[in-house]
């Protein structure tokens, strides 16, 4: 399928640092950038195809994004390292400080992502991934396979079949696709939505996410997230984010020296009584005891 991908952007602050590599393969673009971006630097990004971007480093703490008419005072979140963007969707980016990065940009035709998904997951299950926003930070595997794409990139050594079946690999691999066909019709949040929950939980550093954000952040009610959420867990979403702050706390308590005091308004508690009494309820100790007990090992 010849195809080349249809996009508006803008930046202002960013600069390319080396020749942008790209390759035209089956129905999809493959596109590798080298920039630095200074701070305050924006950029505007809207394309008519669904894309993956995925980055070669950490820069949730130096970009932060919106999709929401670049509305950065209140709608923002940090930039994930594999975000895929279905079609049409806008993004707005500012960046917090001068860095360098360099990402894979992957544009892709929706009709050969439905021929490439539909066969396995069903016609159904491929519209709604193409619909479902993704952004993960802990993209192990995904990173390993598209180091080898933006390796074919650069030096093209074989024949373009391998480099669209490493894509295949990324889009399984980072859209929202029910694990098992029965995930959603037995009112299961998939492994994926899992997933991309904790991993926007962890962006937050731990502080306390409201029921209907995570239900935003997986793409559903806030009712039926609700429901769901307890048939996935055998917990409420704040049952269920209070034991991933209290691990968060645990980490904090033994590798930092922020006080009791300090961990708990970082981590979005009302004070440091709230904290300790949420901690005990979950660790059976409160948080400098258990502390006292983690330096005596």
């Amino acid at each position: 399928m010849n195809f080349w991908h249809s996009m508006i952007w803008r930046t202002d602050g960013i600069r390319v640092t080396a020749p942008v590599k790209w390759r035209c393969l089956d129905g999809l673009v493959s596109v590798l950038w080298e920039a630095e971006s200074q701070s305050g630097a924006t950029g505007y990004y809207l394309s008519a195809d669904p894309r993956i971007m995925i980055f070669f480093s950490d820069v949730s703490s130096q970009v932060q994004i919106s999709n929401r008419d670049g509305e950065f005072s209140h709608n923002y979140r940090p930039m994930m390292r594999a975000v895929f963007v279905p079609a049409g969707v806008p993004m707005w980016t500012t960046s917090k400080s001068t860095h360098r990065f360099s990402h894979l940009n992957l544009h892709m035709h929706k009709d050969r992502l439905l021929r490439f998904l539909s066969p396995s997951v069903g016609a159904s299950a491929a519209l709604a991934a193409l619909r479902s926003p993704v952004e993960i930070q802990d993209i192990a595997a995904i990173e390993t396979l598209a180091g080898l794409v933006a390796a074919e990139i650069s030096q093209p050594s074989k024949h373009a079949v391998y480099a669209e079946n490493l894509v295949g690999s990324i889009v399984a691999g980072l859209l929202d696709i029910p694990s098992q066909a029965g995930d959603r019709a037995t009112g299961r949040l998939t492994q994926a939505q899992m997933n991309k929950l904790t991993s926007h939980i962890n962006a937050q550093g731990g502080s306390r996410l409201s029921v209907s954000e995570m239900a935003a952040t997986v793409g559903l009610s806030e009712s039926w997230f609700s429901n769901v959420f307890r048939q996935t867990t055998g917990k409420t979403p704040l049952q269920w984010q209070l034991a991933n702050r209290i691990d968060v706390a645990k980490k904090q308590l033994i590798h930092s020296e922020l006080t009791v005091a300090g961990i708990a308004a970082q981590l979005g508690f009302a004070d440091q009584a709230h904290f300790t009494k949420a901690f005990r309820q979950i660790a059976g100790e409160t948080p400098a005891a258990w502390r006292r007990l983690q330096q005596a090992r």
